[in-house]
């Protein structure tokens, strides 16, 4: 008797997975970056092929992965903007549906949520998040794996969140619930989180807190974490600097914050913005790991979405 298919693995949002699973592949991301594949084979994924949908621009997400992919045995096709025809010319699904027939897994950095999902619903190949306007979580995963890496278990840790309730925000709050730390939001009260997050994060018993103090935020902080004040498609640049000013992460803030308090942006960063180059490039700055890390997490992730752990 044949068995029955598989259901797809798509890694689409943290809030969507259990710990058990988000814990196998961070394993398998830090064996990765030890250079001991899960498996044994050095080249689980030859013959496989991923294709890289990029509506808005990267670096970290495209080198990452495009990497992974090769040195994991398998091909990577990038498709950008310009090139394609995603819900342009042709629907979501139709995409969707045509790129299942030639790759093997597809991964979409884009605007609108309800894209990525289309996407899956439609997809007969699992399909990543690369990072919407909602959330990021393959950049959370890198960041939980970097953090352990410095401090430990992130589990019963305290991390401040200083600045925009962003998609980087949305995912730290997913993380929070799911990896079992405590979470401190400071932002502007114009730019709090979405009220559903918050709601879903009280609903599963997580412990994040919001507030318009940084210095409360960041009090026994074991991790401080900021993003850019605007990112691509925000409008009204100067009235966001202007609301975002007084939560630039700066020494005497991070002072306020355990005395081996780690430092984590996900990058690019402007240096006199949402943080100053004495923390940035300071002592407890993991940025340029956490960079790295990409590599290994996204090797993580593919690996799952492939069942190959």
């Amino acid at each position: 008797m044949a068995k029955p298919p598989q259901p797809i693995r798509h890694f689409l949002d943290l809030d969507r997975l259990d710990q058990p699973t988000l814990r196998h592949m961070l394993d398998a991301a830090a064996a990765c970056k030890r250079g001991q594949v899960p498996g044994g084979d050095p080249r689980p994924l030859a013959g496989k092929s991923l294709a890289l949908i990029f509506e808005k621009p990267s670096t970290r997400t495209r080198v990452s992965f495009e990497l992974a992919i090769k040195q994991l045995g398998g091909e990577a096709v990038v498709l950008e903007r310009d090139s394609m025809q995603l819900g342009r010319g042709e629907t979501v699904a139709d995409t969707a549906r045509v790129l299942s027939r030639y790759v093997d897994c597809i991964m979409v950095r884009t605007t609108k949520e309800e894209k990525l999902l289309e996407l899956a619903e439609n997809a007969t190949v699992p399909v990543i998040n690369g990072l919407t306007d909602r959330t990021h979580p393959c950049q959370l995963m890198a960041d939980v794996m970097t953090f352990e890496e410095h401090r430990g278990p992130i589990a019963g840790k305290r991390i401040a969140w200083i600045g925009d309730g962003n998609n980087m925000a949305t995912s730290w709050t997913h993380a929070a619930v799911r990896f079992g730390f405590e979470l401190a939001i400071a932002c502007p009260r114009a730019l709090m989180p979405p009220c559903e997050v918050l709601g879903w994060a009280a609903n599963e018993g997580g412990k994040v807190t919001v507030t318009d103090r940084p210095d409360e935020a960041v009090r026994g902080a074991d991790g401080v974490v900021t993003d850019v004040w605007v990112s691509m498609g925000n409008g009204d640049a100067v009235g966001r600097h202007v609301l975002l000013a007084p939560f630039q992460v700066t020494e005497p803030l991070m002072a306020k914050a355990r005395p081996d308090a780690v430092f984590l942006h996900c990058l690019p960063a402007h240096r006199g913005e949402e943080v100053t180059a004495e923390v940035i490039d300071g002592p407890r700055s993991v940025v340029w790991d956490e960079a790295e890390n990409r590599l290994h997490a996204q090797k993580g992730i593919l690996l799952w979405c492939f069942g190959k752990v």
